[in-house]
């Protein structure tokens, strides 16, 4: 029976699975036509699309396992400037692609996006501070602080103390309805930190768009015991690494290998457990990202990564399919940063494409000439033809991460 590599393949594979699915829910053809396994649920629930995000993070808390020791060896010093060195630049990444391209189009010129602007329908918007590298950055920062100063056992403590602590923010922010879209507490939080026009206007409320950040201040609390907890069974992992390949005896091997993933696969089920008894009375919910959210997506997470390391690191399986999403783990901020630059960018480039509806002159920018010129036009449901635009897409950005692959070229932040 062959030890577990230490460099845990598996880990790779998880992240890329993750980043590649990432790209998949947030480039389909058209939003108005997409299968509902791609879509969030609509408040409470769990739909695999609301699996991505947290997976995400808990790949984070994974690197970080494996990191960590050279932080410790270096000094606080050290730790702390390679720390907030990277926290920034993530950060820096996300609020640039929030703004990005700088520009508009205003009837038929562009015109400059300032800090803030005035939109078609006159309402002042501007630049959204928060999002989805905004929000890593945070737990990466958080994360980070706590696993060095704290350990493991303190780091375990800290993350229940973070979710226990938020539930009781949410009931006590408003014991009358703590869960809804307009009765969670953290919205009037982020609009006094943040500011209206900084906020996400993606959600509707009685058919008007209002200001509710799925990446607030308030709901990164609990997304940071996420992190934690990837840490957690990242080092768990480390550490029976090395202690399986210091052995000698090869049954010895083979008992400690399923011992460990024993290990792995109770953990997750005691995650799963609590996470559906706790959605009794604290529902899943990825908008807010409930504590039971957390739990509940940490356990699956687990159970996916335990799979994973029995499939390629014992059982040695390694084939086009984790070959196809290695490439996209060792690139992974990078290819996700990509998969949004590229289209708000060109779509600055405008291609007469008919007239719309309304008979106004209607255009295409070329990232949608595919899907407008060419998936679209499928027969049948139209649903199809977005998810193969989709596909098109991580097949496009696939082959970015694996021309880098092959030059050994691995874009850190």
């Amino acid at each position: 029976m062959p030890a577990l590599n230490q460099r845990y393949y598996s880990l790779d594979v998880f992240r890329g699975a993750t980043v590649a699915l990432m790209i998949l829910v947030n480039n389909p053809g058209s939003w108005s036509h997409i299968y509902s396994p791609l879509e969030h649920a609509e408040w409470h629930g769990l739909t695999p699309t609301d699996l991505v995000f947290p997976f995400f993070l808990f790949a984070v808390g994974n690197a970080m396992a494996f990191v960590m020791p050279r932080f410790e060896a270096a000094g606080d010093a050290a730790f702390w400037r390679k720390v907030l060195r990277r926290t920034l630049l993530i950060y820096g990444i996300g609020l640039f692609l929030n703004w990005w391209p700088f520009v508009r189009w205003q009837h038929d010129k562009l015109v400059p996006n300032g800090w803030t602007w005035l939109n078609a329908e006159g309402r002042i918007v501007g630049v959204r501070l928060l999002g989805v590298l905004q929000r890593i950055a945070i737990c990466y920062l958080f994360g980070s602080i706590i696993v060095y100063y704290l350990k493991v056992r303190g780091s375990f403590l800290v993350a229940m103390i973070l979710l226990l602590l938020y539930w009781g923010l949410c009931v006590a922010g408003n014991p009358a309805d703590p869960y809804s879209m307009m009765g969670w507490f953290g919205t009037d939080i982020d609009k006094a930190i943040l500011h209206d026009p900084h906020m996400y206007h993606g959600e509707t409320f009685n058919g008007k768009p209002v200001a509710f950040d799925p990446e607030g201040l308030m709901s990164t609390i609990p997304a940071i015991a996420q992190v934690i907890f990837g840490f957690l069974v990242g080092d768990y992992l480390r550490k029976r690494g090395q202690h399986i390949q210091a052995l000698a005896d090869s049954a010895v091997k083979g008992y400690e290998i399923y011992h460990t993933l024993t290990i792995l696969f109770v953990a997750a089920v005691g995650f799963l457990v609590t996470g559906y008894v706790w959605d009794l009375s604290f529902p899943v919910n990825k908008r807010i990202w409930t504590s039971s959210y957390v739990v509940l997506t940490t356990g699956m997470a687990i159970a996916i990564l335990a799979v994973l390391v029995y499939a390629i690191e014992v059982r040695r399986i390694r084939n086009g399919v984790t070959r196809f999403f290695d490439v996209f783990g060792k690139n992974a901020l990078f290819v996700f940063a990509l998969s949004a630059f590229l289209p708000r960018g060109l779509r600055l480039i405008r291609i007469p494409n008919g007239t719309d509806a309304a008979g106004h002159p209607a255009y295409v920018s070329p990232w949608n000439i595919p899907y407008e010129w060419g998936f679209k036009n499928i027969p049948g449901d139209p649903r199809l033809g977005s998810l193969l635009f989709a596909l098109t897409v991580i097949l496009f950005m696939w082959a970015i991460c694996y021309w880098l692959d092959r030059k050994k070229i691995y874009i850190k932040v």
